[in-house]
């Protein structure tokens, strides 16, 4: 599939971490080659059946760019959820990131 959006401008390295059982802290990096004024923002799923929901907690770096996402009230299921991290610049198109975790 062809992605929309700058090569190098999605996020890279994106993980996430659980613990005290009910905390989940996402973390990412920017795109090696996203401009600077570039904002990403995390969507996730916990199912198919739920709704997406927008990062309500976001973890922000020196310049106010959101770089991660603490989750509270964590509650696993067994399926997989769906992570989404879009990227917004006033010059350039930025390319998505998705994962099933």
């Amino acid at each position: 599939p062809v992605f929309a959006g700058m090569n190098g401008s999605a996020i890279e390295n994106f993980s996430c971490v659980i613990y005290n059982i009910f905390l989940m802290n996402c973390t990412w990096q920017a795109g090696r080659d996203a401009p600077a004024d570039t904002q990403y923002c995390l969507f996730w799923q916990k199912s198919r059946d739920e709704e997406e929901m927008e990062c309500e907690l976001y973890i922000k770096d020196e310049n106010g760019r959101n770089m991660g996402c603490i989750f509270q009230n964590v509650t696993i299921g067994t399926e997989k959820a769906y992570f989404l991290v879009k990227g917004y610049s006033k010059d350039s198109l930025i390319q998505f990131y998705d994962e099933y975790i």
